[in-house]
Order: C-alpha cells, then structure tokens, then sequence
C-alpha cells in the first residue's frame, strides 16, 4: 500500500434521483424514488428523504410504494443521467490518467499517476475543489473518499454520504477498520455476514483475530484469503484506466408473463436490434450469440452459439437468436428475455452464407417497425407508453413540463424547468397534438462548454 492517501473514490449522492429533484423544483426536498413502476419492477435510486421511510436500492417497487406511498415515483431517463456523468468524469479525467468509472455515478482517481497529490494536505485540496467543481458543472453533489488504497476510499467515500469528505490516514486504517461491522467489506453480502455471525464474527476486528486458517475453512481459500487480507487493510490493487469488455447484451422484465410463442419471438428480435445496437456503439463484434429465458417459475435458462467469425450484423444476431428460441420451452410463459453477445472484438467477419440467406431481410428492424406488426391492442399499449413518468414534454402552448401520470388516455404534466419556481399541473389527452416528448435541459448554465441539453430520455 501507499504511503500517502492519493487513491481517491467518487460517489454520487442519490444520482439518479438527486438529477431529477434538481431537474424539477417540486419535488425538492421531497421523497424521490427512481425504477420500473411495472408489478415487477425494482428501485434504481431513492433519494435521502425517501430513504428514511426505509425505501432503498434494489427494493421491489412494490414494497417502496407500502412504505413511502405518497413519493414521487419516477422511470429513469438514462441518457439524461449519463451526460451528467460525461461531465462529471470529464473532471475526474483532469485530475489523472488513471480514472477507473465503476458506474455512471462512481469512480477511482490515482491522484499520484496525475501528479496532483502526494501528501494528505495536497490529496484533502484537491477533493475539496472537486466536490466544488462537481456542483458549479452539473447542480449535483457527490462524497469523496481518500486513502491509500482503493478499499479504504470507497469505505471513506461511504462514511462521507451524504455531501462530504473523509480521508484515512496512513498508519490510522487498522483502528478505523476495526469496530465496523465485516459487512462495510467489499465482498460481505448478507448470506456471508449470516455465516460470519453465526461462528462469532461480526466486526472487522472479530475477522483479523479469527486468522486466515479460520476463514479459509469458514469461507473457502479464495474468500478466507482475501477477507483476512482486507480485515488487515492490506489492498494492492492499482487504479485501472479501462476495463475491457466480456460481453454486450441487453434484457427486459416483463410486467405480465408473456404466453404466446409469436409475441415471444417478436420480443428476442427486437432484443437482439437493441444488442446490436450497443454493440455498434462501442465499435465492437462478437462470435458468441447467448439467449437468456426467465420462466414463469423464476427458472432461468441460457442457450449460446458461437458463429465462425465476429459479426456485427443485427440480421444475424436476430437468426441466431431465433434459433436458441426454438430449443426453449415456453409452453408456460415468460417473465423476462434477454440476448448477448461475447467473444468481443474490434472487427467483423462477413458471414456470406448468413448474409444470403438473409439478403432482402437484413435492414435492421426498428422498434416502430416492431410495432407496426403487433395487434391492435399492443398498439394501444405503446400510445400509454409514450408517456413515462417524469420524462420531459413541451406542449406548444405552455412549454417545457416533465409526466406525472398517464392512463385512462389522459396525461398529466407539470410546466417546470429546473431553474424556474415550481410549476403548474395541467392534463391533456395522451394523443394531443401539441404535446410532444422534449428532451432534457440542463441542470446549470453551462460552464464548461458540456451540456445535457440535447440528449433523449
């Protein structure tokens, strides 16, 4: 380990719905949960007032509404969150070369590698004018953690939340480390904490007093030793700039299981449009096409084909994903779908064989292709859809506003942007010809010449 504190951890308070309380004036200060509002759908952040009805990460939704019935729940807008975060490791991409992103909303910084750290005074200033930096760009706060280790800066980074800054320093992590709970841990999820508490061990001290030979027969030689070595503090590992990728894929979960075998073949071909696209997108290919089934009981099953080359051609994805379909049974229904691609590389090789025998039908099929296609009631289906709550409108009349409900064929919108006064709420017909969707607009003027505005929900 270090001598000196200068890996440095970023988290982001609440992100997800810390951008849309400064996106929309009425619901600051107020409980926030962001997720899939579907009978299925889980929570992807919840802000700090919602958080102290108990509502968190990962939590059904279901169980959120019980217990904070009356926050705003909210479907994530995702390419508003990552232009935000565009800009936020813009900063850290300043400060170092070596920038490891775990997320849109988290990161390691080697402040040593960029020169612009080497002791605790020179790391504490340069954290301190980050957390600035972060709020003057993007309105939003993040927690910055410092140690001389990546496992110490993220502990640090968590101790700050909300809006702070805590730094380890050298010499003190073992009497920090050690009355904490072995869950602050990377690595310690609940079933391991249940273990560890049942053998009489449930702080981190219980861990380093227990010895490795102890843990390795509790936990295994892989786990027993890396626990052991971080119950001592002891975390080599450096600061990565870019990690690289194993597989592309994309899923949906399904709000109500799906029982015809058409609608099922329609979803995994949109699914594998959607795959491609992202893998475009990062200017890659892959030889491995993998299907991923959710069955009404929860059985999950996987069907994979490797092809004899990469390929990036979504007409070929689709026929290999097809394909893996027709060895699954969905005779009972279908919960969630899913499709991937592995054996990634920066290249393609033609498949002519799959190109002639899809020539005519290559043409990526758009998702308004996909719809033209489905029965009238789906069609009805995705007319409610075009109105997720909290996505940005404009109406020709009133201005920019964000959804606050939909269904019933009416839509109800509040006119607000994130630097007026809360706003009016007015309802429409979801079909009227002065609504429109909107993109986001910024969370500040822009200062750094990087803006959210212009980028889709």
């Amino acid at each position: 380990m270090r001598n000196a504190p200068t890996i440095l951890h970023l988290d982001m308070d609440a992100f997800y719905a810390s951008a849309e309380q400064a996106s929309k004036p009425s619901l600051r200060g107020k409980a926030v949960v962001v997720g899939g509002l579907g009978p299925r759908g889980v929570v992807a952040t919840a802000s700090y007032e919602a958080r102290v009805f108990g509502v968190r990460s990962a939590m059904p939704m279901a169980q959120a509404r019980r217990l904070a019935p009356n926050a705003a729940y909210l479907v994530p807008r995702f390419g508003f969150y990552r232009a935000i975060s565009e800009q936020v490791m813009g900063l850290l991409h300043a400060l170092s070369p070596l920038v490891e992103p775990l997320s849109l909303d988290e990161a390691f910084v080697d402040l040593e590698a960029g020169e612009a750290a080497w002791d605790a005074t020179s790391a504490r200033l340069v954290g301190e004018r980050l957390r600035a930096d972060i709020r003057a760009v993007t309105g939003l706060t993040g927690s910055v953690g410092l140690a001389a280790s990546k496992m110490l800066a993220k502990i640090a980074s968590e101790e700050a939340k909300p809006d702070g800054l805590v730094l380890i320093e050298p010499g003190t992590e073992r009497a920090m480390l050690g009355p904490m709970s072995v869950r602050t841990l990377p690595g310690v999820g609940p079933a391991t904490g249940d273990h560890l508490r049942r053998a009489g061990i449930t702080t981190v001290d219980d861990l380093a007093e227990a010895g490795e030979d102890e843990l390795v027969r509790l936990l295994g030689k892989a786990h027993g030793h890396a626990l052991h070595a971080m119950a001592l503090a002891h975390d080599d590992r450096p600061v990565v700039a870019e990690r690289e990728a194993k597989s592309v894929s994309v899923e949906d979960t399904y709000d109500v299981d799906i029982h015809d075998r058409l609608r099922v073949g329609l979803e995994v071909q949109r699914l594998a449009d959607r795959c491609v696209r992202r893998l475009r997108a990062a200017g890659l290919s892959g030889r491995t096409i993998v299907l991923k089934v959710r069955r009404y009981d929860f059985s999950t099953l996987t069907r994979s084909e490797t092809l004899r080359g990469p390929t990036d051609d979504p007409a070929v994805v689709r026929e290999a994903a097809a394909r893996l379909l027709d060895s699954v049974d969905t005779t009972g229904g279908v919960r969630l779908l899913g499709v991937g691609v592995s054996g990634l590389a920066d290249y393609t090789q033609e498949d002519l064989f799959a190109q002639a025998a899809g020539e005519g039908t290559a043409e990526q099929v758009t998702e308004e292709g996909d719809r033209r296609e489905e029965p009238a009631e789906e069609r009805q289906a995705v007319v409610e859809r075009r109105w997720p709550a909290g996505h940005d409108v404009r109406h020709a009349e009133f201005g920019h506003g964000w959804v606050q409900g939909s269904g019933l064929g009416r839509v109800t919108v509040r006119f607000e942007t994130p630097r007026s006064e809360p706003g009016r709420v007015r309802t429409f017909r979801v079909d009227d010809p002065d609504l429109e969707p909107a993109d986001p607009l910024p969370l500040v003027e822009d200062v750094t010449g990087v803006s959210a505005e212009g980028v889709g929900a």
